[in-house]
């Protein structure tokens, strides 16, 4: 066996995980959330400025990977179709959590049942840009990527913290790449207004 065909069974890509998933293989679960805890974290705490729900709410997407692998099929990267399922969640939890601002936690769950799942999302994670929590810079940043509809809120994450392109961030958000470049424009707009004050110090 060559060296490259060595380290690429020995490292699957994402694809090949959610095909061996597909095909009855829990254990490549595993990998992909080993992978993926923390961006996933990363992301729901930037979308809701909740750590709880952010760690709920990257339980319950591997949940929904798991209970739709056998739809799964390797048409681009794992990372926009998971990414698809997150950005659903945390826009459904927005609308429940506007419902229901008393409760803190996606655990007690909007479709009003118990989520049977046996591996947790390790609440270790770290918070994304850590180095700057506390500081009031970042609360302002954070609260000004709160106050944007979910639309331009996405837009912005996916782009600025996840790296995806217009065609990867399209793809999830279910538009065209000029329809992201428009919402870019208009976060990126709306944050600029908003941070005004702190760009000027």
């Amino acid at each position: 066996m060559s060296t490259n065909q060595h380290e690429a069974s020995a490292d699957p890509s994402d694809e090949a995980l959610m095909l061996r998933l597909r095909d009855g293989d829990d254990l490549a679960l595993n990998k992909l959330m080993q992978r993926w805890e923390k961006p996933l974290v990363g992301f729901n705490l930037r979308y809701t400025n909740n750590r709880a729900d952010a760690i709920d709410l990257a339980q319950e997407t591997f949940v929904r990977v798991y209970e739709n692998r056998g739809r799964y099929r390797p048409k681009g990267k794992f990372s926009t179709w998971m990414f698809t399922i997150a950005v659903n969640l945390c826009r459904n939890h927005a609308r429940w959590k506007s419902r229901h601002p008393s409760i803190s936690t996606v655990s007690a769950n909007p479709d009003g049942e118990e989520n049977d799942w046996s591996e947790t999302i390790t609440d270790e994670a770290p918070q994304p840009d850590e180095s700057a929590i506390g500081s009031d810079e970042a609360q302002q940043i954070r609260d000004a990527i709160q106050e944007l509809p979910h639309t331009l809120r996405t837009v912005v994450l996916l782009f600025e913290f996840e790296g995806m392109s217009h065609a990867e961030i399209a793809k999830v958000l279910g538009c065209t790449t000029k329809a992201v470049e428009t919402r870019l424009y208009s976060a990126r707009k709306a944050l600029r207004d908003k941070l005004a004050g702190l760009l000027e110090s």
